[in-house]
């Protein structure tokens, strides 16, 4: 860039400060929490309506005009300092000239198009652009301190001089003669910071971003690019997140040496980044559509279970029947609700539920459309999954161990779908158990130890071990230990009995469907489910005394059985009702958990005990949507709470049916 240009960026730009960034400067000179480095948040889109001339050179030039634009901004904020030290006590932002803290500008809020936001990993014709790139962090480095300036004096002309590092050459500080004026050149000089620490430092960190999976064409494979983060972006993300990375795309090499070939790798240097987990498809879900699921439940306020069912109709549509199982896997979507006590010790609000079913019972479907309307979801088969791919692995890159996340990780606050369950090796299996209860992974790998979170919704499915025998205990069937299946809120078996009604029915299903649209104009899209699911995660409902008194019985009931199975009627079994529970009263639009809520947990964790001692043996495979729900629910409410001995609720419930 030309003087003129720089002299056009440095007045616009501090008008702009002047107008739309006062208050922010004040704050970070007020602010006395002692960082070194504070950002200043500038939106692209405003700085450019102000002057479409900046906005040229800045797709230009990126990396010469961020360095004018973060001049402009320190000489800003030390004439603001200097103009409120009078009033404050004894100039606390300034000494002298100085600042206490670097401030630096961090552009967000690129164009919507093509050439600038992208979905995939930049390719070598976007070198020197300044991009959005979106993206999965796999893996992090661990923070390093990089010194990025030297002073040296020529030993022949004693010539003082300072040299930056070259970031191209990976941050090394590259060979020059001397640049004194009258012409010295001489190559010979003596490091005046040699003896002493280094005098300019930065934090640096790398990390690895990945295409996110769900954007790819297919039969993609997903790329990866490194990202560096400088000063206060560093720790700004961790493993699994999703984030926005604002940058310059450049090219570096190591320095050359004869006979070698010289490999150019990209990287992006981040400017800003943002990290959109917290911005899930809730955030995105418009008024209008939240509005239109109010209208929804208040056409059904009079039936409200009809209204479940036809939501349930279009959870996985190509499936036919399956109530039972389409019930448990929207109670799993929805979620419970997640409770800290005093002490801070957490219970976890996320259910888990495991599928068991002979082979062709529609196991990888209820999978493969779970994973589809979550958000933040991986799919991944027991097949050659191990417990690094599964939980978190130690990666060797360049000398240095890095961590890079595994399937539990990447689907942090969403939901994990692992096929094949039984396929994973015993001592991998293991891996897990922490990871389902408490919610985290604890990592003592390669000389790096710590935590992870991984607040995710487990959804599995395994084959039996052979045929699936009745009479078996499940631990039998499955050959899965006891620990892992006390775990598991719900686990649902299908067993493909030979029933011929049932197989007439589903085959003319099949092919009477074939090669129409399935899809009714009573079916939700996937779209609208998606945007519910979203929704009604945030809802938080709160038990009553009336549901909490039947889940307390059925679970003592359950405990005094003869015929009970010890791996599941633990302690978890009264806290997976409770979370079944308060997942009912989220799928029902409910701020309450109310009986009805409490009576549908006990009958679906009925149904997924085996022999449960109040419905008896019931094949989830073969249970229909019931012609008449509010019917259906009366006589499964009549005989829970008969089972329970608990006439008086039976008496309130059955009048406010009646109603």
């Amino acid at each position: 860039m030309n003087p003129e240009q720089e002299a056009l960026i440095v007045q616009v730009f501090d008008s702009y400060l002047k107008e739309h960034h006062h208050r922010d400067i004040m704050e970070l000179i007020e602010d006395t929490n002692g960082e070194s480095h504070r950002p200043v948040v500038v939106n692209a889109m405003t700085l450019f309506e102000d002057s479409m001339e900046v906005g040229d050179f800045f797709m230009a030039y990126p990396s010469d005009v961020l360095s004018v634009f973060d001049g402009v901004l320190h000489r800003k904020a030390v004439a603001f300092s200097q103009e409120a030290s009078p009033s404050s006590s004894g100039g606390d932002g300034t000494k002298g000239n100085r600042l206490k803290f670097t401030p630096h500008v961090r552009i967000t809020g690129l164009p919507v198009c093509p050439e600038l936001t992208r979905d995939t990993i930049p390719r070598s014709r976007d070198v020197g652009r300044f991009l959005s790139v979106t993206g999965t962090v796999i893996r992090t480095s661990v923070t390093k301190v990089l010194e990025y300036e030297r002073e040296f004096m020529c030993t022949k002309c004693h010539h003082v001089f300072t040299v930056q590092t070259d970031f191209d050459q990976f941050c090394t500080f590259a060979r020059l003669a001397c640049p004194k004026p009258d012409g010295c050149n001489s190559i010979k000089f003596s490091c005046l910071s040699g003896g002493s620490d280094p005098a300019a430092c930065r934090d640096y960190q790398e990390i690895k971003l990945q295409e996110q999976v769900q954007r790819l064409s297919v039969g993609s494979i997903p790329r990866s690019v490194v990202v560096v983060l400088e000063d206060d972006l560093v720790d700004s993300c961790k493993s699994g997140d999703d984030v926005t990375v604002y940058g310059v795309v450049l090219q570096r090499w190591k320095p050359l040496c004869d006979g070698g070939v010289c490999e150019v790798e990209l990287v992006l240097r981040a400017n800003s980044m943002e990290v959109n987990n917290q911005q899930t498809a809730a955030a995105l879900v418009m008024k209008d559509v939240h509005k239109e699921f109010q209208e929804f439940w208040s056409n059904y306020r009079h039936d409200p279970i009809a209204g479940r069912n036809q939501i349930l109709l279009s959870l996985c549509p190509q499936v036919f029947g399956m109530y039972l199982i389409k019930l448990a896997v929207a109670l799993v979507l929805a979620g419970g609700v997640q409770r800290i006590d005093s002490s801070g010790t957490k219970t976890r609000g996320e259910c888990h539920l495991l599928l068991v079913g002979d082979p062709g019972t529609g196991k990888s479907q209820f999978l493969k459309y779970a994973a589809k309307i979550t958000p933040r979801s991986v799919l991944t088969a027991g097949i050659g999954s191990t417990s690094a791919g599964l939980t978190v692995a130690a990666v060797k890159d360049g000398g240095d161990w890095h961590l890079e996340a595994g399937a539990l990780v990447l689907s942090d606050g969403g939901l994990c779908c692992i096929d094949e369950f039984n396929s994973i090796k015993e001592h991998d299996r293991i891996s897990i158990h922490e990871a389902m209860e408490q919610q985290s992974i604890s990592v003592a790998k390669a000389g790096m130890v710590c935590k992870l979170n991984t607040r995710t919704t487990i959804l599995a499915a395994t084959n039996p071990k052979g045929q699936y025998d009745p009479r078996e205990p499940l631990s039998v069937n499955v050959a899965l230990a006891s620990p892992l299946l006390s775990r598991f809120d719900l686990v649902l078996v299908l067993m493909d009995t030979k029933n011929p009604a049932w197989d007439r029915i589903v085959s003319s299903f099949i092919l009477e469907d074939r090669g129409q649209c399935i899809e009714s104009s009573s079916l939700w899209t996937m779209e609208k489910m998606k945007a519910y699911f979203s929704v009604v995660k945030h809802l938080k409902p709160r038990l009553c005394e009336e549901a909490n008194s039947i889940l307390t019985r059925y679970y003592q009931i359950q405990r005094q059985s003869h015929a009970r199975h010890a791996a599941r009627t633990t302690i978890r079994m009264l806290e997976s009702l409770s979370r079944l529970a308060e997942a009912h009263a989220k799928l029902m639009f409910r701020e309450t958990v109310t009986i009805e809520d409490a009576v549908m947990a006990v009958s679906v964790m009925e149904c997924s005990m085996q022999g449960g001692a109040l419905l008896g043996n019931v094949n989830a495979l073969l249970t229909s949507f019931p012609a008449d729900p509010v019917q259906q629910y009366q006589t499964q409410c009549q005989v829970l709470l008969e089972g329970l001995d608990l006439p008086l609720l039976l008496e309130t419930e059955m009048r406010r049916l009646a109603r």
